[in-house]
């Protein structure tokens, strides 16, 4: 069981949403040293006041993108003497526009934020882990990973891409006997401002709280997965039994999956931040 009490924790995208959250939650179950990296520094002047009376907390202005600006930041911390225990994988970003209409720009950056970085930063972290025995790894899919629905293709591809990658390394690392877990988190939408003017006309949009809460336990637990709501379990399971347009009748005609982007509006963007909407 993975104990937060005396950990250090790093969280990429912690200065907002669900990242700003489960860094409160941390510090308040005894973690003892937080790490927040985020892209964009008015959150984190805003993280920096909010999070103060909760514990140690130290800010980085990171773009997960930049490779060698995280492994820079890694040899900093690691000379500092700072040894992560949990790292959480949470920056995203999501374009919310049909395929025609993303630029080669967004396709890039979107892969290399919702997939290439989180794979780059637990490779850099992974040694020193499964050095001392310990440590767990968090990565936040979705359940856009196990269902397709338009206006998300290239952020659809990017979680499908975390989910594989996250259980074939948990499986790897519990097959040498690391000690280290790790865990993916494939949610619903989440009413953090990164899906603004989404629409759901069944499952309920689900609340930021109750998902950073149920991160954690998940960590705790040494869960392998946490879908949320429950109902999302269900999705590979339907897959594999409907046809495909029995399948796409049940999603689009009966829960609306196929228009719940379209009114998407995202979070709006200050002048520091990267294009997209982020988590």
């Amino acid at each position: 069981m993975t104990q937060i009490k005396d950990c250090t924790a790093l969280i990429t995208g912690g200065a907002s949403g669900i990242g700003l959250l489960m860094g409160q939650m941390l510090l308040e179950r005894g973690a003892k040293r937080l790490i927040v990296w985020d892209a964009n520094p008015e959150n984190i002047e805003t993280a920096r006041t909010s999070l103060a009376p909760f514990g140690r907390v130290d800010f980085d202005r990171i773009d997960v993108a930049d490779t060698e600006a995280v492994i820079s930041a890694l040899s900093r911390l690691k000379a500092d003497g700072v040894a992560i225990d949990l790292l959480i994988n949470n920056a995203g970003i999501v374009v919310g526009k049909p395929f025609l209409e993303h630029t080669h720009a967004d396709i890039d950056r979107t892969l290399t934020i919702n997939t290439g970085a989180l794979m780059h930063l637990t490779r850099a972290l992974l040694p020193e882990m499964t050095a001392r025995g310990r440590g767990h790894v968090v990565n936040i899919a979705s359940a856009a990973a196990l269902v397709s629905n338009p206006n998300m293709s290239v952020y659809a591809a990017s979680k499908w891409a975390v989910t594989g990658w996250s259980d074939s390394l948990r499986q790897e690392l519990e097959r040498t006997e690391t000690g280290v877990r790790v865990t993916t988190v494939l949610p619903y939408y989440i009413h953090t401002g990164m899906f603004d003017g989404v629409r759901s006309r069944i499952i309920p949009i689900l609340q930021p709280k109750n998902v950073a809460s149920r991160i954690l336990r998940a960590v705790e637990k040494d869960a392998v997965f946490l879908h949320m709501p429950t109902i999302v379990r269900f999705l590979p399971l339907l897959r594999g039994l409907l046809p495909t347009r029995a399948l796409d009748f049940v999603l689009n005609r009966i829960f609306g999956v196929a228009s719940s982007m379209d009114n998407f509006q995202g979070r709006i963007q200050t002048s520091q931040d990267t294009k997209g909407s982020h988590r």
